[in-house]
């Protein structure tokens, strides 16, 4: 059925707020993920009706019956993404229509129903504008924003859901690195794979992310502060870290990233990193990499810098690799130039010190 895109949202203000002073301390030191604003977006929908009962009310928990089908067959979905205060008070987020085109694809492979961008755009609106003063204002603190959507069907048959929920909520959010941009160990997993080829790599759902949970543990053992997974079919070439995309530097100023195969999450700050880079002259290639042609790359000096990038750390420089019985690079390093460049325009496009050339920049408030 054709969705309704014209809903309009019910606003119910929650009758027990934080107060101003409560909100202050958490916002003077929120870290990542710990402390949620007063409201939350939801919005329902049943194969006979489509989308319906948009709604932003006080955040809390959510009612599920024992056999929702989410809690069986794990038919879930989220996105992330952020809305930046700017220095004249107003709010703005990044990309979010990526975001939207995302999570319908994630909703697609996932056997869920596509929420319309129009509607994405609109629950993202109406939630940071009833919790506007949890935007932090300090430098490179943001509010997170988490949409993501269930089955909460109660059924224990193997088939896709009739019904299903879209949710939005908000956590204010500190810098990724509290200490200053940090370069970080990497943990190279060779007994497990992220996904594989015709699965949900390229999704954004749970499973992907519980996937990686183990092998993330095997990296903490060893120092590393991520994981990277290798390709599934033959274990030799790069995909991602855990939660974050991956580029390498050539010498020459070539930037090297895995190419969108399927199983690899198509990262909006990647597609940005791009972009901005090939904006500069730089040549980017987006092709198979394999772990030989990086270990040997760094030991010769073609390559010269690598680093992470995802919506949480924007960019998190990479020092070294490190597997069974080697390390590569140097723990020790500084964080690349071209890696702390990017990193600085991007963020500075976000936070709107710099022009929005390619506008992608949405004022929420």
């Amino acid at each position: 059925m054709t969705a309704n895109t014209s809903l309009v949202f019910k606003a119910t203000r929650s009758a027990t707020p934080r107060t101003a002073a409560e909100r202050e301390a958490i916002l003077a030191n929120p870290g990542f993920g710990k402390y949620f604003t007063d409201h939350m977006v939801s919005i329902d929908w049943t194969v006979e009706d489509g989308w319906y009962d948009p709604q932003v009310k006080p955040y809390g928990p959510l009612s599920l019956d024992p056999a929702a089908s989410v809690l069986h067959y794990a038919q879930e979905i989220f996105e992330g993404l952020k809305a930046y205060r700017h220095a004249d008070g107003s709010v703005w987020t990044f990309r979010p229509e990526a975001n939207a085109a995302r999570m319908q694809r994630s909703a697609h492979r996932l056997a869920l129903p596509e929420l319309p961008t129009e509607l994405f755009l609109e629950s993202i609106k109406q939630l940071v504008t009833i919790d506007e003063p949890w935007v932090p204002s300090a430098p490179d603190t943001s509010l997170y924003l988490r949409p993501f959507s269930i089955a909460n069907e109660n059924f224990l048959g193997v088939r896709a859901a009739q019904k299903a929920a879209y949710f939005v909520i908000a956590s204010p959010v500190g810098p990724y690195f509290a200490k200053g941009v940090a370069p970080v160990s990497i943990w190279l997993v060779e007994d497990y794979s992220r996904a594989a080829h015709g699965g949900t790599g390229a999704a954004k759902c749970g499973g992907n992310y519980a996937a990686s949970l183990l092998p993330q543990q095997e990296a903490y053992a060893n120092g590393c502060s991520q994981v990277l997974f290798l390709d599934s079919t033959e274990g030799k070439y790069l995909e991602e870290l855990g939660g974050m995309n991956v580029f390498l530097v050539k010498k020459d100023g070539t930037l090297v990233t895995p190419d969108l195969t399927g199983s690899i999450l198509e990262g909006v700050t990647r597609a940005s990193i791009i972009q901005l880079a090939r904006d500069r002259g730089h040549q980017v290639e987006e092709r198979k990499i394999s772990i030989d042609e990086w270990r040997q790359g760094m030991a010769s000096g073609d390559y010269v810098e690598a680093f992470a990038c995802g919506t949480a750390a924007v960019v998190a420089p990479i020092a070294a690799l490190k597997g069974r019985g080697f390390i590569a690079g140097d723990e020790s390093a500084p964080a690349g130039k071209l890696t702390m460049s990017l990193r600085q325009e991007l963020t500075d496009i976000q936070y709107g010190r710099q022009p929005d050339r390619h506008g992608w920049l949405k004022r929420l408030v």
